[in-house]
C-alpha cells in the first residue's frame, strides 16, 4: 500500500481535507464546517479529525499537513494567533500528532497555497511574485527567487491586516480599518445585502447582470486594487498571483482591481505594472500545498 499523506486546509468557514497525488492532482476530499473563533478548540480538533478519517477511509496515515488561516510558528508547530479560528497560542502539531499517531506539519494557509503554486502552478514559470488570496479574509505570501520568504518570525504576508482606513471598520483581528474589512468575501456579502446566501451566489447574480451584485464586486475590486498598490510599491513584484474563492468573479473583480491599482500606485506612469494572474492551483491550493508539505517534510 502506497504512503498516504493527507493535506487539510482550515479556513474561516470550512475544513477541506484531501488526498493529493505526487503530481498535485486531488484524488479524494472531505469537508466539515469550521467552528467559530469562540468555540472550544477541541471542536476544531474533532472537525479536522473527522475530515482526515473520511479521506483515509480506513487506510493507515503516513503524515498530515495542515494549512491554517492564522499566524503559525512553523518551527515549533504552533498556531500563535488566528482571526477566524479557536486555536490561539496552541500546540497544534504536538496534540494532533499524539491523537493520530503520525507526524503533523503545519503552515499558514497562504504559505501552503504558495507551496502548491511553486510545485505545480505559477511558480513553474515565475520566480518572483506575490500570492494574494481573497476569500473569507485576505492572505499573502512572498515568493523571491523561487523560494517562499517567511520573514524573521515566519509570519510574513499578513496583507489583509494592512490598515487602509484610519479608525475604520472594526476587524475580527481587533484592529480597525484593515484591508480585509473592505476587500474580502465577508465584505462582499456585507455590501451585497441579505438577499445572497454566500459569495458564490453574489458572483452568480453578478454574472447574470444583477446591478446590486455587480456594484458589490466592483467596490471590493476597488479596495483590493488600493491594497495591491501598497504591496506593489513595497515589494515591486514581477507578478501578482491572485487566488481564493472571490477570484471566481473573474473580470468583474479583476477589472476594477487593475484600474484602482494603476490609479493608486506611486509612479504608475513611470513603471511597468505587474500582471494580475489567477492562481493556477485553484481553491484547493492550501490543501494541495499542505499535502505536499506533509510528503516532503
Amino acid at each position: 500500500m502506497s504512503p498516504l499523506h493527507v493535506g487539510v486546509d482550515i479556513g474561516g468557514t470550512k475544513v477541506l481535507a484531501g488526498e493529493v497525488s505526487t503530481e498535485g492532482r486531488v484524488l479524494r476530499t472531505a469537508r466539515r464546517r469550521t467552528p467559530g473563533r469562540l468555540a472550544d478548540p477541541r471542536e476544531l480538533d474533532d472537525a479536522v479529525t473527522e475530515a482526515v478519517e473520511e479521506v483515509a477511509d480506513g487506510r493507515p496515515l503516513t503524515s498530515v499537513g495542515l494549512s491554517v488561516a492564522g499566524l503559525v510558528d512553523v518551527a515549533r508547530g504552533r498556531v500563535r494567533f488566528s482571526t477566524h479560528l479557536p486555536w490561539q497560542e496552541d500546540d497544534t502539531a504536538a496534540r494532533l500528532t499524539a491523537r493520530w499517531g503520525v507526524p503533523v506539519l503545519l503552515d499558514n494557509d497562504v504559505s501552503c497555497a504558495a507551496i502548491a503554486e511553486l510545485a505545480f502552478g505559477r511558480g513553474l514559470s515565475h520566480s518572483d511574485f506575490l500570492l494574494v488570496t481573497i476569500g473569507t479574509g485576505i492572505g499573502g505570501a512572498i515568493i523571491h527567487r523561487g523560494s517562499l520568504w517567511r520573514g524573521a518570525n515566519g509570519m510574513a504576508g499578513e496583507f489583509g491586516h494592512v490598515r487602509v482606513v484610519p479608525d475604520g471598520r472594526v476587524c475580527e483581528c481587533g484592529m480597525r480599518g484593515c484591508l480585509e474589512e473592505y476587500a474580502s468575501g465577508n465584505a462582499l456579502l456585507r455590501l451585497a445585502g441579505d438577499a445572497y446566501e454566500d459569495g458564490q451566489a453574489v458572483t452568480a447574480a453578478a454574472h447574470a447582470g444583477d446591478p446590486v451584485a455587480i456594484q458589490a464586486i466592483t467596490s471590493v475590486g476597488d479596495w483590493f486594487g488600493i491594497g495591491l498598490a501598497g504591496l506593489v510599491g513595497s515589494f515591486d513584484p514581477a507578478a501578482l498571483v491572485i487566488g481564493g474563492g472571490v477570484v471566481d468573479a473573474g473580470e468583474l473583480l479583476l477589472g476594477p482591481t487593475r484600474v484602482a491599482l494603476e490609479r493608486h500606485l506611486v509612479g504608475a506612469g513611470h513603471r511597468d505594472l505587474p500582471p494580475l494572474l489567477v492562481a493556477a492551483c485553484g481553491p484547493a491550493a492550501g490543501m494541495v500545498g499542505a499535502a505536499h508539505l506533509a510528503r516532503t517534510g
